[in-house]
């Protein structure tokens, strides 16, 4: 039996602005446009009522064409870092009934026949676009995009949410084409790598997560598991930090949710923090170019973060035990007038085209393998061992790191304090990779603890940081007068916390070394 054909598309999210942008520009110069066309698709899902074929990763659908209808079934959905690639199998039928006859694959129909069992496929939700249809092919390579420009809804009963996308499809040549046919496309328009295909948006709107604005949400749970090798964790790491960096980036853009400088700091953290926990494996020099970027981009983050930590943590939180002498109003307003500044000038930078080119370079570096050196064989052995050898030696590492700073944990300076920030960072951010590798009754009282150490330090690097910031250098004699006193409170109060709560912190870091480390035999 032949193989089943297995596409690979790239699907990127864009606000509706943005992709009516994309579709009056045109297809991008520098590639021949052999066909263009513009159809109107309505595709309605098939499941049981329990979602059988979305637990295995299945997708089955009738598109009607005009006066024609295809049915497709797709094998292997999932989507990461906006790729998928799934076995399709795609066949005309009569009219708006499905035909399982006409699955022609043996094996995808047992596949399907498995999923199912003896309950009854039925509608689920559809999906109505009109799709803008390029056909590009480059002439330095020969290879051929298909891009597909989408604009419509989902629809699952009452409930509708917007769709708009934009589909790549490589069908001659490599993914490194496909991405420098997105990134050509797109060049300096916003966009997010999607975390799911139009089924899934559908099985979303199902359970009523289909609606609402963008946010930058929570980091997804990294899925690793024993089986991987060292090269394919990797991989699957670096996809869900990429994921993270453009969503909180499309937030950032269009919402003044602290969240998202939040979040975006913390994915840029977690890339550099992939690449130094991975460092043993990888080529030399080979990350650090995307590692300068995402430093910088995450020093820029950083100050908006930083603002707003001041402006809601750290004044905006003594409103309840202010004296009536002090008024916090005016450093309030002083405080969120900065913020919005800095905001202003992180959205500026984020909105260059240069970021774009960072998340396709990083893209590009995951799928290429980009960290490979053909000449070390001995870095291919350690590609393709077990993830756990690396993980433990590299917790090991960063665990020593740690415990170098608490060692002295009396004697630190305030920048030292900052570094053992750092490092608790990472070694949390490690525990969150390679966690999934260990028993999760060992990981977990570990995981809660590094939370708790970074809040602690957290909190000290915040006031040490708000007197840096709680300065009157650009304010007029009145606002510095107004504000003067109430800055002398802030600090004061946040100070005299710091001090209180420094013996509780320093007994938690000593208890904190006596619990087993998970990544050790015992």
């Amino acid at each position: 039996m032949s193989k089943s054909p297995r596409e690979i598309e790239l699907k990127l999210e864009l606000g509706e602005t943005d992709l009516t942008v994309l579709r009056e520009a045109g297809p991008p110069e520098g590639y021949s446009c052999e066909a263009v066309q513009e159809v109107k698709l309505r595709s309605i899902y098939f499941d049981t009522p329990e979602d059988d074929l979305k637990k295995a990763g299945i997708s089955l659908r009738l598109r009607n064409l005009g006066t024609k209808w295809v049915q497709t079934l797709k094998i292997g959905t999932g989507v990461s870092g906006g790729l998928s690639s799934p076995i399709e199998i795609e066949k005309p039928v009569s009219d708006d009934r499905l035909d399982l006859k006409a699955i022609n694959d043996t094996r995808a129909s047992r596949v399907l026949a498995a999923a199912i069992g003896d309950k009854v496929l039925g509608p689920r939700f559809e999906t109505v676009i009109s799709r803008l249809i390029w056909d590009l092919k480059d002439p330095e390579d020969n290879s051929r995009i298909e891009v597909a420009l989408d604009t419509g809804h989902v629809k699952a009963g009452e409930k509708t949410a917007p769709l708009c996308e934009v589909e790549f499809e490589l069908k001659a040549g490599s993914i490194p084409a496909l991405l420098k046919a997105a990134r050509t496309t797109v060049k300096s328009v916003p966009f997010r790598f999607s975390p799911s295909n139009k089924a899934g948006r559908g099985y979303r709107l199902l359970a009523g997560k289909g609606k609402g604005k963008k946010k930058a949400l929570k980091p997804q749970k990294v899925s690793i598991d024993a089986r991987d090798t060292t090269e394919r964790a990797f991989q699957i790491i670096l996809r869900s930090c990429l994921e993270q960096i453009a969503l909180a980036r499309v937030s950032i853009l269009h919402s003044d949710d602290p969240e998202g400088p939040h979040r975006l700091r913390i994915a840029l953290r977690k890339l550099r923090s992939a690449f130094s926990l991975f460092k043993p494996a990888l080529a030399q020099g080979s990350c650090h170019a995307l590692d300068v970027t995402a430093r910088n981009l995450a020093q820029i983050g950083g100050e908006v973060r930083d603002h707003d930590v001041l402006c809601l943590d750290i004044v905006s939180s003594l409103q309840g035990v202010t004296p009536k002498a002090i008024a916090l109003e005016p450093l309030a307003t002083l405080l969120a007038a900065r913020a919005s500044t800095k905001r202003v000038a992180l959205r500026t930078e984020l909105s260059q085209s240069a970021v774009n080119d960072f998340l396709f370079n990083l893209a590009d570096f995951i799928e290429s393998r980009g960290w490979r050196d053909p000449s070390d064989k001995g870095q291919k052995a350690i590609l393709s061992q077990p993830v756990e050898i690396l993980a433990s030696m590299a917790l090991d590492k960063q665990w020593k790191r740690v415990s170098r700073f608490g060692a002295r944990l009396d004697e630190l300076t305030v920048p030292e304090r900052h570094e053992m920030r750092k490092a608790l960072k990472k070694m949390r951010y490690g525990t969150e990779f390679f966690g999934p590798l260990f028993p999760k009754q060992s990981v977990k009282p570990f995981l809660k603890r590094m939370q708790r150490l970074q809040d602690i330090f957290g909190y000290l690097n915040d006031v040490a940081m708000a007197e840096k910031l709680l300065h009157l250098k650009d304010v007029s004699p009145k606002e510095a007068h107004q504000c003067a006193a109430a800055i002398g409170f802030v600090i004061g109060w946040h100070e005299a916390t710091c001090a209180s709560q420094w013996p509780s912190a320093r007994r938690f870091w000593l208890d904190t070394q006596t619990i087993p480390r998970f990544w050790r035999s015992s």
